[in-house]
């Protein structure tokens, strides 16, 4: 078991009834109330994570330095994460110096046009 992996005790308040009802659940799968919540928790996040959604709003939030990249990296995973680092830098970059493209005819005069007769 790594150190990110050692037991982090958490205490939050739940409405009764929501307690009541993972009692019950917990008592009939024969598991422990703590084991259904982090499997709650794990599943929540997995699914979280993996929306389109939150992607976008973790990327925006990156690239508007509302986040470091390490939570970057907790929020989507490092291959992500690092994606949007070097994205960022290429947004980050001065705008290449390039002359206006002069007047030139790339298609040397032969072009093709297609009707559409529909």
């Amino acid at each position: 078991m790594s150190a990110s992996d050692d037991p982090r005790r958490v205490h939050f308040q739940s409405p009764e009834y929501l307690v009541d009802r993972l009692d019950a659940i917990a008592d009939l799968f024969d598991k422990d109330r703590t084991d259904l919540l982090v499997d709650a928790i794990r599943e929540y996040i997995e699914d979280t994570a993996d929306s389109e959604t939150f992607q976008e709003l973790v990327a925006t939030k990156y690239y508007n330095d509302q986040l470091e990249f390490e939570t970057v990296k907790q929020l989507v995973g490092a291959e992500t994460a690092q994606r949007l680092r070097l994205l960022k830098a290429d947004l980050e970059d001065e705008p290449l110096d390039l002359a206006a493209p002069d007047d030139v005819d790339v298609y040397e005069g032969d072009v093709t046009t297609v009707d559409d007769d529909r």
